[in-house]
């Protein structure tokens, strides 16, 4: 028998069902990989996704009902909680609707809405409902990042420069090592002489790939609403650099997507004597969690790496909050890490096609 099926208890608790909203890349090899090592938790319930193919298919890999239709989802008493794994403009709405069908938590993939007006709204509904919402920054839920929180001290009122550092391939690479992609969506080639395009890929690389380490940035900004813009421009083959000044804290966020051969995940914060250093495992890869090191003058600490990371860390805590835990992010967080990307996406893209334009003038 299918480990999915049926409503088997381990434990004493009964498994959770899992309704997923979107059945692309992200669902594929991220999080049906990773419920696949929670069966004594979730199982999956049913998969939508406007694709009627790819959401038979898709089930079918976990013995899962499928439909094109979002209401049957929610509408379905066998599912306990939904992961909204659609494109960026559905979230909010499909979050609302979440909330209003009575589900026990949801879990929204970045962004989980694009204007703060409707992360606000979402947050209300949240309230009036009493259904939790997560929110997928996977590093978030790492329990290197967590740890490494639990011991730096005051490290966040002595913060002086904080880093985050991504070089990877592709997506594809690594969606392959997870799983076989059934479909992925196209794009068309980069046009880096045309300022509009610039300014796209650099706030899509924002609210897509920097999104994940902004709420650790974020952290260490007391007034992270008081942004000064430094620099933007965007990196060939793909990424972008970003530096801003927060008072009297600098932050540069860059990343690099080529076909390199060492890919590399970092997160750094420095104060006058003290250090910060995180390395995350890459996008898609499910084996192994953060290692932190915290040094402190001749002192240097570890912690990590946990067996799991936070593509696991964050379903363990969807089931904890479903089953009545309180999340570690309220509303009002979830609201200023997003107001906080959509403003360094917006400043960021501006500053970049503004160059473009400087530059063929």
């Amino acid at each position: 028998m299918c480990p999915w099926r049926g409503g088997a208890q381990v434990s004493g608790a009964p498994l959770l069902g899992v309704g997923i909203l979107g059945a692309g890349p992200v669902t594929q090899a991220i999080h049906l990989p990773t419920l696949a090592r929670l069966t004594d938790t979730f199982r999956v319930a049913m998969i939508m996704d406007v694709d009627a193919d790819i959401a038979r298919s898709v089930a079918a890999r976990v013995d899962s009902r499928s439909t094109t239709d979002m209401t049957t989802v929610l509408d379905d008493p066998d599912v306990d909680v939904v992961a909204i794994c659609s494109p960026h403009h559905f979230h909010a709405e499909q979050v609302v609707a979440a909330c209003r069908a009575g589900k026990k938590a949801v879990l929204c993939e970045k962004p989980f809405a694009t204007t703060s007006e409707q992360a606000e709204a979402i947050a209300a509904v949240s309230a009036e409902t009493g259904v939790p919402i997560l929110v997928g920054a996977m590093h978030t839920f790492d329990p290197g990042w967590l740890a490494a929180q639990a011991n730096w001290g005051d490290l966040q009122e002595r913060a002086l420069f904080i880093r985050s550092s991504i070089v990877l391939p592709p997506n594809p690479r690594y969606e392959d090592f997870a799983t076989e992609v059934i479909t992925r969506p196209s794009f068309p080639p980069p046009d880096y002489e045309n300022p509009d395009a610039v300014a796209r890929m650099v706030s899509g690389g924002v609210l897509g790939l920097a999104i994940h380490d902004l709420p650790l940035v974020r952290a260490f900004l007391p007034h992270y609403d008081d942004i000064e813009l430094l620099s933007a421009e965007v990196e060939r083959p793909g990424g972008y650099s970003i530096i801003f000044r927060s008072r009297d804290r600098l932050v540069e966020v860059h990343a690099v997507t080529s076909n390199n051969w060492a890919p590399n995940w970092a997160f750094h914060v420095f104060a006058e004597d003290q250090l910060l250093d995180i390395e995350f495992t890459p996008s898609y890869v499910h084996a192994g969690g953060a290692v932190a090191h915290l040094t402190r003058a001749e002192q240097r600490i570890t912690f990590g790496p946990a067996e799991h990371n936070g593509y696991e860390g964050e379903w363990r805590e969807l089931a904890d909050v479903a089953r009545g835990a309180e999340p570690r992010s309220g509303s009002a967080d979830l609201i200023a890490d997003l107001s906080f990307a959509l403003n360094i996406a917006d400043l960021a893209a501006h500053k970049a096609s503004e160059n473009v334009r400087r530059s063929a003038a």
